[in-house]
């Protein structure tokens, strides 16, 4: 593990009445410990954690429209404006890693597009062929398969946007093999992934975010019951 915290610096921030320092999570938000190899972020959408995991990332000096610190284009959407308004904890620092961004992904695979074009060499990282060659799924899952994998830390926000229930369950073991030499921080909305065993989870429905076991989630909560009255979910919903 090498990210062990994040704070955030209150002194800096002069307009707290504006976004995103007005997001209730963000507002009660003082301190952030890591302490496990596997960390998920969960909330309602517009609860704060992909902006948080997105600062994160700035941090890193990881491109925030998505990839590593040698990815360079520009999003007009990408600005991370919580970026300068926290600290990050290292033992030890590390510079490797990737930021992914499922919202811009086209974006990305569209600039490994331009590398290409000056260097084929540029799709070897990412199965051999361009990302948008394949299905959006499939681009996903060439992405964890062939860029992930090194030592270094893995934000992820929304990995599971383009998979299967099935590419899910197998995105599992990537998570499993690859926490053995890097660090990964998930934003997710997906029960799937959420069961990974022992994983840190915190919830930015509470306000300060606070840890919370996998049973307790909504994702997990929701799911099971409409799994298991599901006639009754519908009646209520349709009728």
């Amino acid at each position: 593990m090498f990210l062990r915290e994040m704070m955030k610096l209150h002194d800096r921030i002069t307009t707290p009445n504006q976004y995103p320092f007005n997001i209730p999570s963000i507002v009660h938000l003082d301190r952030l410990a890591f302490t496990r190899n596997v960390t998920f972020f969960v909330g309602e959408n517009g609860s704060g954690k992909s902006t948080l995991l997105e600062a994160i990332a700035y941090q890193c000096g990881f491109n925030t429209a998505g990839g590593s610190q040698n990815n360079t284009y520009e999003l007009a959407d990408s600005g991370a404006l919580l970026g300068d308004y926290i600290r990050l904890s290292w033992m030890p620092k590390i510079r490797q890693g990737f930021f992914l961004r499922a919202e811009s992904f086209y974006q990305f695979a569209a600039h490994i597009d331009e590398l290409a074009k000056e260097d084929r060499r540029a799709y070897a990282s990412y199965g051999g062929k361009s990302l948008l060659a394949q299905s959006h799924g499939e681009s996903f899952f060439s992405l964890f398969q062939h860029r992930f994998g090194q030592r270094g830390i893995y934000l992820l926000d929304e990995p599971e946007a383009a998979l299967s229930p099935a590419k899910q369950l197998a995105f599992l073991s990537m998570i499993h093999e690859l926490q053995k030499s890097a660090q990964l921080i998930i934003a997710t909305h997906s029960p799937i992934l959420l069961g990974y065993p022992n994983a840190e989870i915190y919830s930015f429905d509470a306000n300060p975010i606070q840890h919370i076991r996998f049973e307790d989630t909504d994702h997990y909560q929701v799911t099971r019951r409409f799994l298991e009255n599901r006639k009754q979910y519908l009646r209520e919903l349709l009728d």
